[in-house]
């Protein structure tokens, strides 16, 4: 059985470079935008805390991409 599912997943981070609009050879407009993020947690029995980044690399079509690259700057 086949079915369709979206997954919705909201990023909330820093900008890492200002975005770059480029279009395909069809006309299509594509986007690239960097993203990191920071997490921190306590790690069981210890005092100190970590902190992680993690780097996404977001990408965006179309007016979308359009959108975004007049709109998001670092």
């Amino acid at each position: 059985m086949s079915s369709r599912s979206l997954n919705k997943v909201q990023l909330i981070g820093n900008v890492t470079r200002d975005p770059e609009l480029r279009y395909t050879p069809q006309g299509a407009a594509v986007c690239s935008i960097g993203l990191a993020t920071n997490r921190s947690w306590l790690p069981e029995g210890s005092t100190e805390r970590r902190e992680e980044t993690e780097f996404h690399k977001l990408v965006a079509w179309n007016k979308l991409a359009e959108l975004c690259s007049q709109l998001i700057t670092k």
